[in-house]
This record gives structure tokens, C-alpha cells and sequence, in this order.
């Protein structure tokens, strides 16, 4: 083909020949079909590729210390802590731990050779706070990056694989606290019914053997075990002819296995981070996706406007070498040097494809920075010294879609913001939650907004949503008045459908818009944890009117001045059983801690009445099922209602089975069974005993024997339904009105006073008949005389004292 300029020196004159017209639109054809396969061509590159160099001394070369652990996959990947954002480890032909994003250079990670690990393979890691969990050579170990020192877990005595678990960032809650620490560790692929499965509940510092319910009947081979927060379950996965299943733990998804889906190779599974249920599953020529904790398992498809291209990876042929996601994105660079991303929305996801440039490398992995900043980390070798340099491209995404060519429609959003962002809120039973959001739509558009929460089967949700007006540009906002509160305190939800109220939980609250485009980089959903537990501002206390003080019966100055009291060794037993002690007991009277005692009169029934507080403020009086027991072991006391009487359905519960099966008397809403729920599986054998729970349906009260004293009491609501904390507290009593104790025995007044009486009727008898013998005459005669002497002695007597002599 002959240039448009056959003669340069004539400046390209102004004839142009037909052949060479016909030669101009061959190439403007071809461009175009090229522009067409390769849309990128010319045009800005993905990312440009920077050289990490620092942090060596003198590039001296260094001895490396330990065992270089190394990830035996062929798919590297980067871990990022999900707390600290600039805290990862890289898995691929070496480890290496940063804490700064990998900027700076760093030699890869060992294990000390005194560990004696043998094979220094690294198949699963987990972060938990300043803690690295690793398995290596199928034993658990924990890397404390921060004191930089190396401890062995204990308890595991089976080869395990794989560890688990989930992070909640929030470390001021006790349930996130919890959630942190419980771990499982197994062996992948063990035959389900026989796998050995770990649970530590401390971080990983010790594990005990784990037995999942009904776990010998399951047919299959172990996918995975994990702790599904997001429906308070936990998930077993369960290979069987090549198909995988989640199994759940919990009602009410106990009943069935979830649906489904093909497991053709070993696929590693991901919790997405934010409690929203989502679950990543993928291997080399696979990727799947889960908006429900593992119920429903699907592809995901990659789109081109609204078109989809492929319904899944593994139909565009394409295989994967790494992947990186966060809360709402996912990236999949594949082995042909394919940059895929997506959007993880509330409803569905989808992945577009990237122009083909060169960026994959064997050992390049992936992580987000931070939301729409996509880095490839690759290390590189440096002959001079044993720490590793990276080769770092960072990837800015927002740029990228707008390119043309990927058919992008833009954000039908402008603003998006509520009073709830990244916080954690708590709810207890019987409590609700109010929040409100805000959302700007574009002109002429009307997006659908969704709010939604990740565990539906504890939350229930009601959300009302209202237009406030325009703006100056034209744009519509709304108004999103959202309430929260239990389903099951709804008052119109079906029993069967929630999860068991008893147990603590954990949910996400997600405000967004439905298909939202996946240029709205910027704007982020609006998201935040709810906490289903216990509100730790909650506290009960015994109402204390009329005092022993305020009567005048006690002096509060005298129980300040480190006041004790005995308790009799006939009234107290410190087991609790109702027997005599052998003793009498001193006790101390914690003035400090219980105040000057409530006043309680004898033979008298009576209950406590308590009341509910929270942040200072009085909640209401509390009619809660609860229970009572005298710290010091006194038993002077009874219950009004028996078993019968209080109209049980089953066998109640009592002190002395409950120390019977705890070996302690600990009786609280965790072990609490009522006797009017189904539950209960003890049949009613004893309706004459008595009963020993007071609150809730009954009148039960107690009433207390003829004893004066001090009692000390510790309270606890042991109904589950009530809240979600232990409320617990210590009160005291002072018992009077009881007659003084007798201080002879009773049955030897009874003897004497028996015999008294006897001896007396005999008198009675045989005094009659001897006085009319003749024994009996010369008694008689014998006193006549005796009085006629005293009294003449009398006379005399009287007549010689000069006071008494007559004047």
C-alpha cells in the first residue's frame, strides 16, 4: 500500500487519486474494527506501575530468621485486617505481614524454627485484633504482631486445615467482643459424620472438640463450618455429588438444608465483612455468590450496560488468579490478564469487564484501599538484601467507568446520609430503635430506596418514607423514618418464623437505593450494626420505702460500724438443702453495698417489688419471672404457692435440681425452663411441693417463720423473655414481729407439765380416802395441834414488840 504523501516534496499536493481514497476508508474501516476490540487502545492505561524500595539498611543481606512460611495455592491472595485498614498479609510463594499497605520493603514472614513446625505451609489465617491466626502443617498458631512473638494454640489433637470466624469492630461491646473470639478450626474434605471440629472461644488461645447437632447421621465430606451472624446460625457446608449445601443449626432453618448449588472443585468461602450475610465462594474456574449466608448460592453474571454477557466467569472462560473485596465491591484479576470488578448491592451484584492490558503476573494479588481504590501488590526479589520489594498499581475506579465503552450510566444519586452511619446500636427485648435518612435523587429521575437488614428473622423493620420538596437544582429529596424493634414483639408475626428469642445476636442495618448504577462509587450505603442483646445501662433494684432505720427498730450509724450478726445453726444451711448446721455463723452486714434493710413483718406473705432502670432513669416495675435465695443460707422461710397451685404444666424447677445439674446454684435466664412452656419435657410427678419462682402469672410469695433478724438476698429474672441481660442484684430484710424464742426446750416443758398433770389427779384421789383412816385422823389431829402452837407463838410474840403491842 503506497502512503497518502507519495511525493513529500511537493508538500503533499492537492491532487488525491480514487486509489487513494479507497486506501484512506481501508484504514478508517480498520481502526474503527480495532477501537472496536480494543477499547482502550491509546487511551490512558489502568494503573501505572510504581517500585516500593524502603525501609533497608545499607542493602546489607541478612540472614533470615526461622522457617520462611510460605501458601501452597497457585492464587495468591492479600488479606486485609478488617478493623485496621492498613494492616495485611500477603499468602503466596512467601508470607509477608505489613502494617503500613505494604510501603515499605519487608522480608517475608518466619516462624521460629523452635515452633519446629516441620512443613512451613500456610493454608488458612484469620485476624483477630493484634492477633494473626495461621494454620501451618495443619496446626494452629497465633503471630502477635504487635509484641512480634509466636505461641502454639492447645486443645486440637486431630490435623486440621482451616480456621474460621468473623470480625465486629466495635471492641467496647460484649457481643462483639464474643463474636471476635469464637473460632472453629477443621479439616477440609473429612467425612461430615466423623470430622473433627474445634471451637475456642478466647481467641483461638484454646480450642475444645466441637460436636454439630446431628452431625453422625450427615451424609458428605466438610466444606466448611462457620458462624453466620448475620442469621445467628451456624453453617456447615456439605459436599455430596458434586453439589454443596449449607446446613444451619438453629430454628427455625434447622428443619431443611439450604439449596443446591454446584461444587465441582475445592472452593474457599469469605465472609464479607459487615454482618450482611454475604458470602464469596470461588476457586480457579469458579465464583460464586451468597446474599443470605449460604440459603441461596448463584454466579455471578458479567454485564455490558444492561446486557449480560455471560451468567457467570466460568462461561467467558476465564480463570482466576486472585480476588479482592470489601463491604460492597468485588475485583477478580484472571490468569488472562482480565480485570474484572462488581458492585455487591442489596439485591444483586454484577461484574463488568476492564480493557485487556498487561497486569497480571504470577505472583500479583489484589486489595482495596479503601472504597473505588484498587491496588496490585506483586513482590519482587532483591538480589542485595532478603528484604522483598513491591510492585505496586493502584487503580482508581471511579475514572475508569467513565469510560464510554463500558456503558456506565451515571449516579441517579446525589446525596445520601442518615443520623446512623458506622455506629453500633443496641436493642433489647421489648425495645425499639428509631433512626432517619435523608436522600437527594437527580432531575427527572426516581430511584427506589431500600432499607433492609441482614437478620430478619430477630429484627423486625418498618420504614415510611416521605418527599420534603426541591431542591434549588431541581433535585427531589426524601425523608426515611425508620423504626426497628423484634419481630417477634411486633405482636403480628408468626411464632415459628423467628429465630429463638433466648440467644444474643447481631444484625446490619443497610439504607440504599434498588439497582443502584456502579458509578455511584462515591456514595456509599448508609450502614450500621445492631447489637440484639443486652443494654448494659440496664439495671434492677429492690424498692426500699419503708425501712428498719426509718422505723427505728435498727440504727444505720451502728450497721456502719462494721455491724455483725449471728445466724443460728438450727436456721441456716450453706448448701443450701435445708438442713441444720452444726454451728452458729458470724456474718458481716455490707452496709456499704445494701443500705439499712427493707422492714418485713413476720408470718406475713410477702414478695419484693423491683424495678427497672436504665441511664439513671426508672423504666418500669418489673413482673418477670424471678427468683429469690438467702446468701447466707437461712431456710426460715416458705413459699405460699405449691406446684399444684400454681397451675404448672410440667415439673418446675427448684434450687435443689438446679444445683443438682449446674454444681452450683446458679439459676438464671440461660438455664430457666418454665413450667407453663412446651419446652419443659418433665412431666408433673410432685404438685405438692413447693414453688419457688415468684413474678410472671402467679401470686407466690414468701413468708418467714418465727425468726427476728437480718436476711440478705440475691435476686435474679430468670425469665428469657424479659431482656437479653443478667439482671441480677443483692438486697436486704429485716424480719420482726416473731414472738421471743422459748428458752426451754419444748419437749421437756411438755414432759414436766404432762406429769404436773398427773401427779395432781393422783393427789386428788388418794388425799380423800387416807384421811378418812386412821393414819389419816392422827394427821389431822397431829396439824390441828401444830396450827393452835403457831398461832399462840404469833400471839406471843406480837404481844411482847413494843411497835405491835396494843396502846
Amino acid at each position: 500500500m503506497r502512503g497518502l504523501c507519495s511525493e513529500p516534496s511537493s508538500g503533499c499536493g492537492a491532487v488525491v487519486t480514487a486509489e487513494v481514497l479507497s486506501e484512506m476508508l481501508i484504514l478508517v474501516l480498520v481502526a474503527a474494527a480495532g477501537m472496536r476490540l480494543c477499547p482502550l487502545v491509546g487511551a490512558q492505561p489502568l494503573c501505572r506501575a510504581r517500585t516500593v524500595r524502603t525501609g533497608k539498611v545499607f542493602n546489607v543481606m541478612q540472614a533470615v530468621d526461622g522457617d520462611v512460611l510460605y501458601f501452597p495455592s497457585t492464587t495468591p491472595r492479600v488479606i486485609k485486617h478488617p478493623c485496621r485498614k492498613n494492616v495485611a498479609v500477603y499468602l503466596g510463594r512467601q508470607l509477608f505481614f505489613t502494617t503500613d499497605s505494604f510501603k515499605s520493603s519487608l522480608p517475608p514472614l518466619t516462624i521460629p524454627s523452635s515452633k519446629q513446625v516441620g512443613v512451613p505451609a500456610v493454608t488458612s489465617v484469620h485476624f483477630i485484633g493484634s492477633l494473626l491466626l495461621l494454620v501451618v502443617n495443619q496446626k494452629v498458631y497465633i503471630y502477635n504482631y504487635r509484641e512480634v512473638s509466636w505461641k502454639s494454640s492447645v486443645g486440637i489433637n486431630h490435623p486440621v486445615s482451616h480456621i474460621s470466624g468473623d470480625n465486629c469492630c466495635f471492641t467496647s461491646n460484649v457481643f462483639c467482643i464474643d463474636i471476635n473470639n469464637r473460632i472453629f478450626a477443621y479439616l477440609l474434605g473429612e467425612p461430615v459424620s466423623q470430622a473433627h471440629i474445634y471451637e475456642s472461644t478466647n481467641g483461638g488461645r484454646r480450642f475444645t472438640k466441637y460436636t454439630y447437632e446431628g452431625q453422625a447421621q450427615l451424609v458428605g465430606s466438610l466444606g466448611g463450618i462457620f458462624n453466620l451472624y448475620g442469621l445467628s446460625q451456624i453453617g456447615m457446608l456439605i459436599i455430596y455429588r458434586n453439589k454443596g449445601t449449607f446446613k444451619y443449626s438453629h430454628h427455625p432453618l434447622d428443619r431443611s438444608l439450604g439449596l443446591a448449588f454446584n461444587y465441582n472443585e475445592t472452593l474457599n468461602v469469605a465472609i464479607v465483612p459487615g454482618h450482611r450475610g454475604l458470602l464469596i465462594l470461588w476457586s480457579e474456574n469458579s465464583l460464586l455468590f451468597s446474599h443470605n449466608s449460604g440459603q441461596l448460592v448463584d454466579s455471578i453474571p458479567v454485564k455490558l450496560g444492561d446486557q449480560i454477557l455471560y451468567r457467570s466467569l466460568s462461561q467467558a472462560n476465564a480463570t482466576i488468579h486472585t480476588i479482592a473485596f470489601n463491604e460492597y465491591e468485588l475485583a477478580v484479576l484472571t490468569k488472562e490478564d482480565h480485570l474484572y470488578y462488581g458492585s455487591m448491592g442489596l439485591l444483586s451484584g454484577s461484574l463488568i469487564k476492564f480493557a485487556d492490558q498487561p497486569i497480571w503476573s504470577q505472583d500479583a494479588a489484589m486489595m482495596f484501599l479503601n472504597s473505588g481504590m484498587l491496588e496490585i501488590v506483586t513482590p519482587l526479589p532483591d538480589p542485595a538484601s532478603s528484604a522483598f520489594d513491591f510492585k505496586k498499581c493502584l487503580l482508581n475506579i471511579q475514572e475508569l467507568l467513565m469510560d464510554p465503552e463500558l456503558e456506565v450510566d451515571n449516579c441517579k444519586l446525589e446525596y445520601l446520609d442518615g443520623d446512623f452511619v458506622q455506629a453500633l446500636y443496641t436493642i433489647d427485648m421489648h425495645s425499639k430503635l428509631e433512626f432517619s435518612a435523608t436522600l437527594v435523587t437527580g432531575q427527572g429521575t426516581s430511584p427506589i430506596p431500600l432499607v433492609m437488614v441482614s437478620n430478619p428473622h430477630s429484627l423486625g423493620l418498618q420504614a415510611s418514607i416521605s418527599e420534603t420538596g426541591y431542591t434549588l437544582d431541581g433535585t427531589i429529596q426524601y425523608r426515611l423514618d425508620i423504626y426497628l424493634k423484634q419481630q417477634q414483639h411486633w405482636g403480628r408475626t408468626d411464632p415459628n418464623f423467628t429465630s429463638s428469642l433466648r440467644r444474643a445476636t447481631i444484625s446490619t442495618l443497610t439504607v440504599d437505593i434498588a439497582n443502584k448504577e456502579m458509578s455511584c462509587i462515591d456514595i456509599k450505603p448508609l450502614s450500621t450494626l445492631i447489637s440484639i442483646g443486652c443494654n448494659l445501662d440496664k439495671k434492677i433494684i429492690v424498692q426500699n420505702k419503708v425501712s428498719a432505720c426509718s422505723m427505728g427498730i435498727l440504727d444505720s450509724m451502728v450497721l456502719q460500724d462494721n455491724y455483725n450478726y449471728i445466724v443460728e445453726k438450727e436456721f441456716y444451711d450453706l448448701s443450701f438443702q435445708g438442713n441444720k448446721s452444726t454451728k452458729n455463723q458470724v456474718v458481716h452486714y455490707p452496709y456499704d453495698r445494701l443500705g439499712c434493710p427493707r422492714l418485713v413483718y413476720h408470718d406475713t406473705p410477702w414478695r419484693p417489688v423491683i424495678e427497672l432502670w436504665q441511664d439513671g432513669h426508672f423504666e418500669e416495675v418489673v413482673k418477670a419471672d424471678y427468683v429469690l435465695r438467702e446468701v447466707n443460707g437461712l431456710f426460715t422461710y416458705s413459699y405460699t404457692l405449691s406446684v399444684k397451685q400454681a397451675g404448672c404444666y410440667y415439673q418446675p424447677q427448684n434450687w435443689t435440681t438446679i444445683i443438682k445439674e449446674m454444681g452450683e446454684p446458679t439459676w438464671d435466664r440461660e438455664n430457666y425452663v418454665s413450667c407453663f412452656d412446651d419446652e419443659n419435657t418433665v412431666p408433673l410427678q410432685w404438685p405438692e411441693i413447693p414453688y419457688q419462682i415468684l413474678g410472671g402469672r402467679t401470686e407466690n410469695s414468701i413468708v418467714f417463720g418465727p425468726r427476728n433478724g437480718i436476711y440478705i438476698f440475691f435476686l435474679a429474672i430468670v425469665d428469657p423473655y424479659y431482656s437479653y441481660c443478667h439482671l441480677q442484684t443483692m438486697f436486704s430484710i429485716y424480719v420482726h414481729g416473731a414472738y421471743p424464742p422459748l428458752s426451754v426446750n419444748p419437749g421437756f416443758t411438755m414432759v414436766m407439765l404432762m406429769g404436773g398433770i398427773m401427779l395432781a389427779l393422783w393427789l386428788a384421789y388418794v388425799i380423800p380416802k387416807l384421811l378418812s383412816s386412821n393414819q389419816g385422823q392422827r394427821i389431822k389431829m397431829f396439824g390441828a395441834r401444830l396450827c393452835w402452837r403457831c398461832k399462840r407463838l404469833c400471839r406471843c410474840h406480837w404481844l411482847r414488840s413494843p411497835k405491835l403491842a396494843p396502846k
